[in-house]
């Protein structure tokens, strides 16, 4: 689960993390009021929305000329006339796709005198199974730039969990980030702050780009993007309290109440599979055939015939799948209810693209009976190359 900057930096100002005095807003007539309680008098005016590249962004409705998503303003009237602009318009990043997204609320934050830009974030680093600080001279930049083109400047920190953040892992850190003085007595302050918040909360990201020291010596973190691990959300109320939906796919809110792991694609070819390496697997392949997946859903390994009926519902609703591969491997999920459960949500929502089963496992000789004899227009196929290929040649057929 994601949050907005504005509300992940007040989650880090909680834990004694240094952001600078912001307020968000949800309405223009908001904006001049929300500018009065700051300091000024430079102010940075942020959309806000789940996507990265928001100062380099542009909006669809106001041309290419116009200033991105993330913009400075020297006066009370500038905040008002930039939020008049930004507000209900929308704003397309290289994380949004061309679509964009529609820029619902604003984060009105007080200006800062910039010296340096650093790079910091704070993720599970799954090849030593811990929590890992990666710092960089270089921020403000993409930092998969920066791994391409210098890898050198990047430095990884591995933290040991019964120790924490370390005197030798904060000498190591500041010696990375090159801090010294009044900067380095804040970062020495700040790294423990950051790792024991990512913990207790149960964060999967915590990435603040950039890391700002100021022109008084001082650090500010000066955008943070939170990313939170769904599996533990039962553990925090508070967190689950900040989800925005308007920034999630419709498809994959639905499926979440089902306990569907679903996650909306780019590809015409819907997916329907148990197992998240089998899924992996199966969009692979299809891709392999010159196609695309359209979405990647796990049903799980031991789905209900209502389960599999939910997730077929939310495979149709996409009007951009014209295709469906059902890839089975049976085990605790039996072959005859993924086939009832296919039956079932074709004859609820119908049937309108060509649909590819392939079931493998227990019961499999059921399952492909019922779907032989349910007299419905399916394409059984015998293993995962020939179901790829026959929903790839149907779909470049239709």
């Amino acid at each position: 689960m994601n949050i907005h900057e504005y509300q992940a930096k007040a989650l880090l100002k909680s834990y004694g993390a240094p952001v600078a005095e912001g307020v968000a807003i949800f309405s223009a007539a908001e904006a001049e009021a929300a500018a009065k309680k700051l300091p000024g008098p430079l102010y940075v005016v942020k959309s806000q929305i789940h996507a990265g590249g928001r100062g380099k962004g542009k909006f669809k409705e106001l041309g290419p000329d116009a200033k991105g998503g993330v913009r400075l303003a020297k006066s009370v009237d500038e905040v008002v006339a930039n939020a008049t602009e930004m507000l209900g318009n929308t704003l397309v990043t290289k994380q949004t796709g061309p679509a964009g997204k529609q820029v619902n609320r604003l984060y009105i934050e007080d200006g800062a005198d910039i010296d340096r830009e650093l790079y910091l974030s704070i993720l599970v680093d799954r090849s030593v199974g811990q929590v890992a600080f990666v710092v960089s001279t270089e921020g403000g930049m993409d930092i998969e730039a920066v791994a391409e083109h210098t890898p050198e400047k990047i430095v990884t920190v591995a933290i040991d969990p019964g120790k924490g953040v370390t005197a030798d892992d904060l000498k190591t850190l500041t010696a990375a980030l090159q801090l010294d003085g009044e900067a380095r007595a804040d970062a020495e302050k700040l790294f423990p702050i950051l790792y024991k918040a990512f913990v207790e909360k149960d964060m999967s990201l915590l990435e603040v780009n950039p890391l700002i020291v100021m022109k008084n010596g001082r650090m500010r973190v000066l955008d943070a993007k939170v990313s939170f691990d769904g599996n533990a959300l039962f553990r925090h109320d508070d967190v689950v309290a900040l989800r925005d939906t308007t920034e999630e796919d419709e498809k994959e809110i639905e499926a979440s109440k089902h306990d569907l792991a679903y996650v909306a694609l780019d590809g015409n070819i819907g997916c329907m599979v148990n197992g998240a390496g089998l899924a992996m697997a199966t969009m692979d392949i299809i891709k392999l055939y010159g196609a695309e997946p359209a979405n990647f859903l796990d049903v799980g390994g031991g789905a209900s015939k209502e389960k599999v009926t939910h997730a077929f519902k939310i495979i149709t609703a996409d009007p951009a799948v014209k295709g469906i591969l059902v890839n089975i491997f049976g085990g605790i999920m039996k072959c005859d209810v993924i086939a009832e459960g296919v039956l079932a949500a074709v004859k609820e929502v119908g049937l309108k693209v060509p649909l590819v089963v392939r079931l493998e496992g227990t019961n499999v000789d059921l399952g492909k009976k019922i779907i032989n004899e349910s007299g419905l227009n399916v394409i059984s196929a015998d293993d995962l190359d020939d179901a790829a290929q026959k929903i790839v040649a149907a779909v470049k057929g239709a």
